[in-house]
């Protein structure tokens, strides 16, 4: 499983931002189709609200990618 490290600027990010961020889709619409289908996991908990708001802590699922939200380095 791949794992990715993104560091949050900001207290959150919309789900669907953080797919676009991370590369693992193409745009913040491609990741609101990706969401819609129910292939996202937040927490280990099927997530089907395209923009709710990811916080430092959190850990999202998606195919064979695992993305841990990190706190802002600078807050």
């Amino acid at each position: 499983m791949q794992t990715i490290n993104f560091e949050l600027e900001g207290t959150y990010v919309e789900l669907n931002m953080l797919l676009k961020l991370t590369g693992l889709c193409d745009s913040g619409g491609a990741g609101k189709a990706i969401v819609a289908t129910g292939a996202v996991k937040v927490d280990g908990v099927i997530e089907l609200r395209k923009t709710c708001k990811i916080h430092a802590g959190q850990v999202v699922t998606i195919d064979d990618a695992e993305i841990h939200v990190l706190a802002d380095p600078e807050a």
